[in-house]
Order: C-alpha cells, then structure tokens, then sequence
C-alpha cells in the first residue's frame, strides 16, 4: 500500500512539474540549402531545395556552372530545378543560397565526367542461355518429373493396398 501511494505523489510531482515550467524557446529555422544528386555529369537535371527564415518570399541561388537561379516557395522550402550544362567542366563548384534577409548558405555540386560504355558488362559464361544443351536440360527436367508422379502414384496405391 505504501508502494503506490509513494508512486502517486512522485507522478503528481512530475506532472505539475510539466505543467508549470517553462518550456525550451522555439529556435527560428536553419538556413540551408540541398542540391539533389549532388553528384551529377554534364547535361543531368538537378534539383535545389532551400530554406530561409521566411520560406515565403524567392531566394536566389547562383553557381558557376548555371549562373543564377531563383529558387520559389513550394510545400514549406525554396525549391528549383536547374540543369548542369553539357559544356561544363568536371570538379567541384560552390552553390551558395542568399536569402531576401542576408543570410546565406552554400553546398557543394560535383560534376563527374560522363562515360559512354564501349560494350556489355561481364557478367559470366551465358550458361543459362538457350544453346546445345537446352534440349538435355528441358529432357532432363521432364524425366524428373514423371519419375516424381510415378513414385507418388506408387506410393499411394501401397498405402491403400496396406
């Protein structure tokens, strides 16, 4: 009996406590900015989401290899799509963020070189391909499942017969 009211005065105790100390202050939002992939070749699509203290009004967001770019309200972020150019140079380039405030942000674009295979890959022998040994296969298979029925059938007629 002790137990339980000892137990009932400490959750009053942690419950008043919530009620009526002060709760931590919201933090104003982070300023950021995402490029998705990060890594792209020479002519790829990439995309662009941001975030300013006001996410209401445009941003811009300006890099060497496409200049300037204006990123717009869209589901609660500053978002844009923007395509590397084919003419540009593989390395890594600055994206930065400014925000209508001031703020700034910036992130990093990787532009990789694009490589156009010369052949398939390799990728093993093809023993599954259809070939010489298809109809062995396709024989072989069929024999084991007829001996299959057979022994079932045989099987079954044992134990009625038993």
């Amino acid at each position: 009996m002790r137990t339980s009211v000892s137990a009932a005065v400490a959750a009053l105790v942690l419950g008043l406590a919530v009620l009526f100390l002060d709760a931590a202050p919201a933090r104003a939002a982070a300023v950021f900015l995402e490029i998705n992939p990060s890594t792209a070749r020479p002519g790829d699509d990439v995309s662009l989401r941001a975030s300013c203290t006001d996410n209401l009004t445009a941003a811009t967001v300006t890099s060497s290899p496409f200049g300037t770019v204006t990123v717009q309200p869209r589901f609660g972020f500053l978002t844009a799509n923007v395509r590397v150019p084919s003419t540009a140079r593989t390395g890594d380039y600055r994206v930065s963020l400014r925000c209508r405030d001031g703020q700034t942000a910036s992130a990093t674009l990787h532009v990789v070189p694009r490589v156009v295979p010369s052949r398939g890959p390799a990728t093993g022998g093809g023993g599954t391909a259809p070939g010489r040994s298809a109809p062995m296969l396709i024989g072989g298979g069929l024999t084991a499942i007829v001996a299959g029925l057979v022994l079932a059938v045989s099987s079954l007629r044992r134990r009625r017969l038993g």
